[in-house]
């Protein structure tokens, strides 16, 4: 970049901080100089938001002083994914303009921006904008939008990553292909920490205009961000481990942690796990008082906001969380993370890990503490990936229709659309590059008359085609559900819980609720709280001194293992007879000595199959290491298949590590392998057979047809009951099925459940995998350690966990004799 007044600016501006631009700094500057678009891949807390930051400042001066006098107009686009990032990400920029008195404005626009601020906008933009990808639709959904963005120079959608791969991913790509029309001179920029898969991940941002591409660069930090992974080991292992058991028998390790360092992070896997550790650390030591606190997404917005400025202020000692402070946040005082369970994922683990040390050269230091033995083979495993830099890939989705339509209503509320004009931006983008003529006229057709099956019902002709071929919506009422529902995350029905006296506490999901009768104590927002009633869509409740309570679990608590992590899994589990063992698998040396005794620890070129009987039945477990979605397929799979050899039924349980089928008679293992079950040959064919596909895509279209407007979800504070959602998304399917079965959303339904929910690729993987390797058949006197967390998460479902400790410990007394 030449060396204008302004760039000097801005070097001189880091100079006074004492700070020297790094490579990917300056090179980001330069490529954006030259009028470039572009992906940038840095580690976290490495200065990537200045690398975008000051070109556009650079940019929005010169054009100023081109002016005679500054042009009030949005001038870039921040994205990010996570509304807490806003916050950040403007403070950033505000610091530049403020430092060096620019006569540059910045505002926020996100689902927490006030009417009256969002009035303000509309009548004058800011310079600067940072937002949301819903909130950017809603922006197109507006009158007279492309004036809004006529002088946009700039879009930059930070942690590309994370919408990589989701829905929302889609809507951004939509969106970007209508601004470059606006305005042909916008620069697209993503900036992205953890990913494997970068070249694909900058053609899903830009889309496959060759142009654009060859207009594009990939810019990667060469920063060597030092990671330190410390394991923490018990010093006695339990023989025969169960999942949830070793946690908190942990919990004392974890104390002078905390006390050593500033602050200190504690991950969870789930919202119901931060529950449980918030309660049990300020039980064991009410010292932490007022030094302690929880964080995760249903906790209310202010409490939220309030424990992210106390960790900056240096006013909390330790901070038990969820994925709700996996990203970008900067809290510079963190010095420690403790990941609580298996991550599931290495670039999960890395973000996690990235949060303390959150600033140049500074050395991240992370702790894994196992909830089972078993998981310090994960710990193992994370260890390598972090000295070799293995990062998953995130796969894109492709031709979502239903993200397609919500689109084209939305541009129909606008100004309206012109198809001809439309369909070469969308067939631009990397999900819609294959868009047939065809599925276009049938986009078409479902907004203005409902499709083939619904055109007979006036409430889904949404969208009118003018004289002159325009497509708009002129229904004020329709217009105004729209903007309603405009997004792509679709989650169960949530109910806000407050005090019976009127304090908001958060907000949960109702199918945890609904299980609750008036006076159970739950625990919530760490604290115990009695269920007084449910009015309209508002928990009523008041604080309980009760010992004992529920713990609300979350339908989006159940991760599984990434392909990425079950491949590091399985190389580090062969890895036993190594000379050069890890720490963490020498401690699990008994586990593997007892593990022999019954049966054997697999080596490369082995599958393990186990048998025994109990008091249970009989039990077939299998050891695929692909972690629980690809099992819970699988073990349908293999179920299905053995009933087709003799009439018997089984009952499934799985874990990460492998699948168990409980019959009440024996299976002939031998049989089962003669007859090639486990081949990948008519896998789509047995798979709906064997899982009722037909039901799970059921659930799956309510999502498609709450995206797609199919079906409202109800007004603020009038939101329409899960169950009713439900009943309606699941009519309309079955008039699809009966009626229109060619239909591309009653399609999709089925593509998304066997590639998204039950990951049929990882699964015809998995199956080729196994029918290389020599396939152990171990029949058993009883259960092993590696099957012993398989059949003891079974009882979770039938027995209170005081009780499920109580029948537990006997089943290991009585294994151990």
């Amino acid at each position: 970049m030449s060396k204008s007044q302004d760039i000097s600016l801005f070097t001189n501006w880091f100079a006074s901080k004492s700070w020297i631009p790094f490579d990917f700094q300056t090179d980001t500057w330069q490529a954006y100089a030259e009028g470039k678009h572009g992906l940038l891949n840095a580690p976290t807390g490495s200065g990537k938001t200045y690398a975008l930051w000051v070109p556009i400042l650079v940019e929005i001066l010169k054009l100023n002083q081109n002016k005679t006098r500054k042009s009030s107009s949005l001038k870039a686009v921040w994205i990010t994914p996570l509304r807490a990032l806003s916050v950040e990400i403007k403070q950033a920029a505000e610091q530049l303009i403020s430092d060096l008195d620019l006569d540059i404005t910045i505002g926020i626009r996100t689902g927490d921006t006030t009417q009256s601020e969002r009035a303000k906008q509309k009548r004058k933009m800011p310079d600067l904008l940072v937002t949301t990808p819903e909130s950017l639709q809603l922006l197109l959904a507006s009158k007279n939008y492309p004036k809004t963005f006529q002088d946009c120079q700039a879009v930059v959608v930070d942690e590309w990553h994370e919408l990589l791969g989701t829905k929302r991913g889609v809507q951004m790509e939509l969106a970007l292909s209508r601004l470059k029309t606006i305005n042909s001179k916008l620069r697209v920029w993503g900036i992205s920490a953890t990913i494997g898969n970068l070249e694909q991940a900058r053609e899903v941002l830009l889309g496959v205009d060759p142009k654009v591409l060859k207009n594009s660069t990939l810019i990667k930090a060469d920063l060597q961000k030092n990671i330190e992974v410390k394991s923490i080991i018990p010093e006695t292992m339990d023989k025969f481990p169960w999942r949830g058991h070793l946690g908190l028998h942990l919990l004392e390790e974890i104390i002078p942690i905390i006390k050593a360092s500033k602050t200190t992070l504690l991950f969870t896997n789930t919202r119901s796990q931060c529950e449980i550790w918030f309660q049990k650390i300020l039980e064991k030591h009410p010292e932490f008082a007022g030094e302690l606190a929880m964080h995760h997404g249903s906790i209310n917005k202010d409490t939220r906001l309030w424990v992210e400025q106390a960790i900056r202020n240096e006013s909390l000692k330790a901070v038990v969380c969820t994925s709700s402070l996996d990203l970008g946040v900067d809290f510079a005082p963190v010095e420690t993370i403790i990941q609580i369970g298996g991550p599931k994922g290495v670039a999960r683990f890395l973000q996690r890990a990235g949060r303390s040390g959150h600033q140049p050269g500074k050395t991240s230091v992370i702790y894994f503490l196992p909830t089972h033995a078993i998981e310090l083979i994960e710990a193992s495993a994370l260890k390598k990936a972090v000295e070799s830099k293995t990062v998953e890939d995130r796969l894109p989705y492709l031709n979502s229709f239903d993200v397609l339509v919500q689109y084209l209503t939305t541009l129909a509320v606008s100004d309206g659309f012109y198809p001809e004009a439309i369909l070469p931006e969308i067939q631009s983008t990397f999900c819609f590059q294959t868009l047939t003529g065809d599925q276009w006229s049938w986009a078409l057709n479902f907004i203005t008359k409902g499709g083939e099956a619904l055109k007979t019902y006036d409430e889904y002709r949404k969208v009118e085609i003018e004289e002159d071929g325009l497509f708009k919506v002129n229904r004020k009422g329709i217009a105004m559900r729209h903007r309603l529902q405009i997004g792509t995350i679709v989650s169960d029905a949530v109910l806000t819980v407050k005090y019976i006296t009127g304090g908001f506490i958060g907000s949960i999901e109702e199918w945890f609720i609904s299980k609750l009768k008036p006076g159970d104590v739950f625990t919530f927002a760490g604290r115990n709280l009695e269920l007084v009633r449910i009015k309209q869509m508002q928990v009523l409740v008041r604080k309980s001194k009760s010992k004992t309570s529920k713990v609300p679990s979350w339908m989006g608590g159940r991760l599984t293992l990434t392909s990425q992590m079950s491949e590091l899994l399985r190389e580090e589990l062969y890895n036993q007879d190594a000379e050069d063992k890890s720490p963490e698998l020498v401690a699990l040396e008994p586990i593997f000595e007892r593990q022999r005794l019954e049966s054997i620890v697999p080596r490369p070129n082995e599958f393990l199959i186990e048998t025994f009987k109990t008091r249970d039945g009989f039990h077939h477990i299998f050891y695929p290491f692909e972690g629980r979605f690809v099992h819970e397929a699988m073990g349908s799979l293999l179920a299905y298949r053995i009933s087709l050899l003799s009439p018997i039924s089984f009952s499934l349980a799985f874990n990460d590590y492998g699948f168990e089928l409980l019959s009440d008679q024996p299976v002939d293992m031998q049989e089962v392998l003669d007859n090639n079950l486990f081949t990948a040959d008519y896998l789509l064919e047995d798979l709906s057979k064997s899982l009722n596909a037909t039901e799970m895509a059921r659930r799956k279209f309510r999502d498609i047809a709450v995206i797609s407007g199919l079906v409202f979800t109800g007004y603020p504070n009038k939101l329409i009951k899960n169950k009713h959602l439900q009943s309606s998304s699941q009519l309309i399917f079955d008039v699809f099925k009966d009626y229109d079965a060619d239909n591309p959303l009653y399609q999709q339904a089925f593509t998304e459940t066997f590639e998204h929910s039950l990951e049929q690729g990882r699964l015809q993987k998995a199956l080729e995998r196994i029918a290389t390797q020599d396939i152990v058949w171990k029949s058993c006197q009883k259960p092993t350690p590696f099957s012993f967390p398989i059949i003891t998460d079974r009882l979770r479902e039938k027995l209170s966990s005081e009780k499920l400790n109580d029948r537990i410990q006997k089943m290991i007394k009585k294994l151990q004799k």
